[in-house]
């Protein structure tokens, strides 16, 4: 894919997805009480990326420098924090050139070929995106007449690989990526590149200082869970037991 060029980088936000809305052909971010849905979430950081497709870091690197794949959004700097994001698509794009790398041993020349397809073809709808591999080369549909791009060499029995089937498998993987750890639960932590490292409630972007500013308005700690549902009992406790330690000190 070629080096796409963008003025800024998504910010990245709970436990690294960007969640800056930008004009792309990605699901756009809405929140539920005040949280993120991950499956709409505009980009992933290669932290991420790596779960979710079995590539490693240092191989998106590589295919960053070499053009092979550029993830949606990048800084120049690539030596910044979160200075590749990739959006959605590219994580369904990555995943299906994993595929046929590790799965079904489709050289370089043939991975290119598919990187280019996909850009050709961004704004295609998932259910339109469909490609065969035969031995260890690779065919493709034309999504709008339907013709097939290459012949089937002969004696030879294609596999189909449809990309919206990778996208749902995508969209799942990554809600499982979003669910919090137990052990996360009723701890307060900070994050170098979270909420400007603010104290937080681990494994989400929830700031304690926002759940004591609704105790202090009278809230419940049921009426706080509604305003965020990922938090439990145990979460309000921890954060309204910090603050007050902090405001302490500070009077000290």
């Amino acid at each position: 894919m070629e080096r796409k060029q963008q003025e800024e980088v998504p910010h990245v936000g709970e436990r690294g997805y960007a969640d800056m809305g930008v004009s792309t052909p990605v699901p756009q971010l809405h929140h539920e009480g005040g949280r993120p849905v991950l499956s709409e979430l505009l980009g992933f950081t290669a932290e991420h990326v790596r779960h979710l497709t079995g590539i490693s870091d240092r191989q998106l690197r590589y295919w960053d420098q070499t053009e092979f794949f550029t993830p949606t959004y990048v800084d120049e700097n690539r030596r910044r924090p979160f200075s590749r994001v990739y959006s959605f698509r590219d994580v369904v794009g990555l995943r299906a050139i994993s595929v046929l790398r590790n799965r079904h041993k489709v050289p370089l020349q043939e991975l290119r070929k598919v990187g280019d397809w996909l850009k050709r073809h961004h704004d295609s709808p998932w259910a339109e995106l469909t490609f065969y591999v035969s031995g260890r080369r690779v065919f493709f549909d034309d999504p709008e007449t339907g013709v097939r791009m290459a012949g089937r060499p002969l004696g030879q029995t294609a596999l189909t690989i449809a990309m919206e089937r990778l996208a749902t498998e995508m969209r799942e993987a990554a809600e499982r990526l979003r669910e919090r750890d137990p052990k996360q639960i009723g701890k307060v932590s900070r994050y170098r590149y979270v909420a400007h490292n603010a104290p937080v409630l681990a494994g989400t972007r929830i700031r304690t200082a926002a759940v004591w500013t609704f105790r202090r308005a009278g809230y419940s700690d049921d009426s706080i869970i509604k305003e965020y549902p990922r938090l439990t009992p145990k979460d309000v406790r921890a954060a309204i037991r910090f603050e007050q330690q902090r405001g302490r000190k500070r009077a000290g």
